[in-house]
């Protein structure tokens, strides 16, 4: 356990919000008083009854996560310029979920789906691709919340406390918070979550005036990287990185919207105009991302320094405590305090609703699919509750197997994963061209070309010495393939390319050997339906008949 001494102030303010957070998380559970909170589409979805506002703080509090506020920029300060892909990824994200998201609204409450492994089933009369589609999104979603784990313990020392405890004890906080009050918990907390953060900010960019803007930080952070001769490090793109650079943001803009937790907070909303109006809003947080992306620079000129931070060793040390020990640096300890507590809010929000996400996808395509056909909303309920604390243990497995030197990457291996839902949960939301076979062929390729790719890159340290020999980050050199270059592609990527290609060659030649394909249940007007759509399930047909009073989507209020 290491000392707090120094940052008292801080640690006050901090414990002080954080047990504000706290308190609202568990009355999340009385908030809009649902009648049966236990049952899947009020645990797992919020009853899908959230309006604009709330919408918006949970789509912007589980997409703009400690990713956002702590691992871009830490991203930025080792690596520079390659680092700013996160900003131009996520102005992409808000075209996408404009076109893409509310045609998945339709069809999934017209058919009662939580989960967009339902969705895939009910597409394509598969059982098996939607066991294969949970199973990706879960494995997926656990080096994500993995991301959110490492930050939330990047602020806990530089506050100066030390070891795991304090981890588990944030996490069984966020756990008792989602076990007894689902989705609600995380949305109530993205609302304090962005109060908070929206001051950090605003403090932030006052210290950087004061300070005299960021035209001398850029000169300084120019200097740092040409002396550490880290390969693809610079405050310009080196030779070849451009392909690196654009391959990350086109497959990370596109694994956003197949993440299940992005999905779980659309689902809540309810009806097609809020998830127009909220994704035509969402690029006011790319804003703040690109704000907290350049004090990953405004840090080296501050001379902030990563705890573990060894020259003599070659540790560069745990970048994620960068942002953090700037806080610590240039605001007063209060200041610091309440930005500590914005951060782990940040972290812990986006975990929960993807633990959510991923026991909601366990339970509807794996439990009552294989194990319980028969199983009620309250034993629903009750499974993914308890496999959102599995989840929770689970990405604490990623941090122990996989250490690379950005947290970033653990998102981008997630990504690289995900990415290969595509086509069953994605593209066919317009067309029903491909067979079913070919796009479980597809998946199943494409996950396994992912998993080679990312096993094949090495982590480099300075002066390009190979630091550890797989799972290293996910720019996958193009030369395994022969060629004499130095050009490296984001590694989902070309497994989605290939995992396209195996889905459209192998559709004819199903179709020519007369392999039976499944039966579609969804029609052409479910993806246009709206919540007041005479066809729309209600909450209690959704309940197995049970009569409740009015909520969800379709509920007065």
């Amino acid at each position: 356990m290491g000392s707090a001494v120094g940052h008292e102030t801080e640690l006050w303010v901090f414990l002080g919000l954080l047990g504000v957070a706290l308190i609202l998380g568990i009355a999340a559970s009385r908030w809009r008083q649902p009648r049966d909170i236990h049952s899947l589409e009020e645990w797992g979805v919020g009853g899908r009854a959230f309006g604009n506002w709330v919408t918006w703080f949970l789509l912007g509090g589980s997409a703009y996560t400690a990713y956002t506020f702590v691992a871009a920029p830490a991203f930025v300060y080792g690596a520079g310029a390659l680092g700013f892909f996160a900003v131009p990824f996520s102005t992409l994200c808000a075209p996408l979920v404009y076109v893409i998201a509310p045609r998945t609204w339709s069809v999934a409450h017209r058919h009662g789906f939580v989960t967009n492994a339902e969705y895939a089933r009910a597409r394509f009369g598969s059982r098996g691709l939607a066991a294969l589609v949970a199973l990706t999104g879960i494995v997926a979603t656990m080096p994500y919340i993995a991301v959110q784990l490492l930050c939330l313990q990047a602020v806990f020392r530089v506050m100066g406390i030390t070891g795991d405890w304090p981890l588990v004890i944030a996490l069984g906080l966020v756990a008792a918070c989602t076990f007894r009050s689902g989705l609600r918990a995380p949305a109530l907390l993205s609302i304090a979550k962005d109060i908070l953060m929206i001051w950090v900010i605003i403090a932030a960019l006052l210290v950087v005036a004061i300070a005299g803007g960021l035209g001398s930080a850029f000169d300084l952070a120019k200097l740092r990287y040409t002396m550490s001769a880290t390969p693809g490090t610079g405050v310009l793109l080196g030779p070849g990185a451009e392909w690196t650079y654009l391959t990350l943001i086109i497959g990370s803009a596109l694994s956003i919207f197949a993440y299940p937790h992005t999905l779980t907070s659309i689902l809540a909303a309810r009806d097609r105009a809020t998830i127009k109006r909220n994704s035509a809003a969402l690029p006011v947080y790319t804003l703040g991302l690109a704000i907290m992306s350049i004090l990953g620079v405004f840090a080296i000129a501050q001379n902030v320094l990563p705890i573990g931070f060894n020259p003599a060793t070659g540790s560069s040390g745990d970048l994620n405590t960068v942002i953090p020990q700037l806080f610590h640096t240039v605001f007063p300890q209060w200041c610091a305090g309440i930005a500590f507590a914005g951060l782990a809010i940040a972290a812990l929000v986006p975990a929960a609703v993807m633990s959510i996400a991923a026991a909601n996808l366990f339970t509807r395509s794996i439990y009552r699919e294989y194990l319980r056909p028969g199983a009620s909303p309250r034993e629903e309920a009750r499974v993914s509750r308890w496999v959102s604390l599995l989840v929770k243990l689970g990405a604490i497995a990623v941090i122990l197997l996989i250490n690379p030197r950005f947290s970033t990457d653990l998102q981008l291996i997630g990504g690289a994963i995900v990415l290969q839902i595509l086509p069953a949960v994605c593209l066919s939301l317009w067309t029903r061209w491909l067979h079913r076979w070919a796009v479980l062929l597809g998946l199943v390729a494409g996950l396994a070309v992912a998993a080679i790719m990312l096993y094949q890159v090495p982590q480099l340290g300075p002066r390009g010495v190979v630091v550890r020999p797989h799972f290293g980050g996910t720019g996958w050199p193009l030369s395994h393939l022969g060629l004499h270059t130095q050009i490296s592609i984001y590694a989902g990527l070309l497994a989605l390319v290939l995992n396209l290609g195996v889905a459209v060659v192998a559709t004819p030649v199903l179709r020519l050997l007369r392999i039976p394909d499944g039966v579609d249940t969804t029609r052409p007007a479910d993806y246009q339906a709206d919540g007041d759509d005479p066809t729309i399930k209600r909450l209690d047909d959704l309940l197995d008949g049970q009569t409740l009073q009015s909520a969800g989507a379709h509920s007065p209020y």
